[in-house]
């Protein structure tokens, strides 16, 4: 009879609220399509996210009720915003027992106050660190953003039960701007089966209509201003002149005006956002990070899953799993000089390249994985 009780017991509902979820891809797009299928074992789910205009390439997840808001016309950076709505989320705050926040835009805001309204728990995952992105975002009154960047942060993730944070170094920077709540570290991971080196490099390119006598120097992620791509654009053309055959290939989308500086320039491949960026990582021999500001970088995990050789900026966590000349290599912010001359020392020695890819995929699959994620953040919510 007790083993009846446990079969029948209800799932508890569980409402994740994020201003980022497909059509739009990024990296919290790809975080919420890996742990949703996994926390569907434990909750009842319902998804609330802008309606954002463009073609669904993939499927949503299955099994989950997703609730959409209209998008403002106004873009800030490379993201429109849905508009606030809080009363209907308040309305589905109350049909639900906990809360799952991923952001702080007008759902993540909306969502959070009406859980803390309704004294329902609930918890957020730092995706970012919102006031380095939002003022590396932008061009101007950066100052003033960045105050009133911090001054939301610590209003609203105060409201909260639980911080969920990438690394130890931002849960620490968020309780230094004045967010008190305990936090917990979940490292984001990767589906190692999926992202995995080629077997024959040619053929991944040829797969692209990429000739396979040329080396592929790649980027993947949202074309954003934070990402600093002229830097990277800025070492490409320095070595071009140097080697022939070489090619730059930026996976993403984002910001239209930097889209259309790299799209018309000899030898720069640019696909735009894809399904499958693991044929693109796989074309690639090289991969470079330019970004001024990151938490974990999913897209350079990717990438070291590909057996990529990495090389990038000191930045948030990454420079915490990145060794230099073990695993990958190090450049200083915006300094595109250092960039090409790191670039050349790949380039130049194929041993060094296959050692730092290798150990590059070892370092992801001993110690980054969904499934070590996606434990500890049931383990958490199991708290509530």
């Amino acid at each position: 009879m007790e083993e009846n009780q446990k079969e029948t017991k209800q799932k508890k509902k569980l409402l994740i609220a994020s201003d980022c979820f497909l059509p739009r891809w990024d990296g919290i797009t790809r975080f919420l399509i890996e742990i949703i299928p996994k926390l569907k074992e434990d909750y009842d789910i319902t998804l609330i996210a802008p309606e954002f205009p463009g073609e669904l390439k993939l499927k949503p997840v299955e099994g989950i009720n997703i609730v959409r808001f209209p998008i403002m016309k106004l873009k800030f950076g490379d993201i429109n915003f849905s508009w606030f709505h809080y009363f209907k989320i308040k309305k589905l705050m109350k049909e639900h027992d906990l809360l799952f926040s991923q952001t702080i835009g007008p759902i993540g805001m909306s969502a959070i106050k009406a859980a803390k309204k309704l004294k329902k728990p609930s918890v957020a995952f730092i995706h970012s660190v919102e006031w380095e992105l939002a003022t590396k975002s932008i061009d101007k009154l950066k100052l003033i953003i960045n105050m009133g960047m911090k001054m939301l942060i610590k209003h609203y993730y105060n409201k909260v039960s639980l911080l969920l944070v990438p690394s130890l170094e931002v849960g620490e920077l968020y309780r230094k701007n004045g967010v008190s709540t305990q936090y917990k570290v979940v490292h984001l991971g990767t589906d190692v089966n999926k992202f995995v080196p080629v077997e024959n490099k040619a053929d991944a390119k040829k797969a692209l209509n990429i000739d396979p006598n040329f080396t592929v120097i790649g980027f993947s992620g949202r074309i954003g201003r934070e990402k600093n791509l002229i830097t990277l654009y800025r070492a490409f053309r320095r070595i071009e002149k140097k080697y022939e055959n070489l090619k730059l290939l930026i996976i993403g989308k984002g910001i239209k005006s930097l889209e259309q500086e790299f799209s018309s320039q000899r030898n720069i491949i640019m696909p735009g956002s894809v399904n499958g960026v693991v044929s693109y990582l796989q074309a690639m021999d090289i991969f470079v990070l330019p970004s001024l500001t990151e938490t974990s970088s999913l897209a350079t995990m990717e990438a070291m899953a590909c057996g990529l050789p990495i090389v990038t900026t000191p930045v948030g966590y990454v420079k915490d799993y990145i060794v230099e000349k073990e695993n990958g290599m190090f450049f200083p912010f915006k300094n595109s000089l250092v960039l090409s001359l790191k670039l050349e020392m790949l380039l130049k020695d194929d041993n060094l390249r296959v050692k730092l890819g290798r150990q590059a995929r070892e370092t992801i699959v001993d110690r980054f994985s969904w499934d070590k994620t996606s434990t500890k953040i049931r383990e958490y919510l199991g708290y509530f």
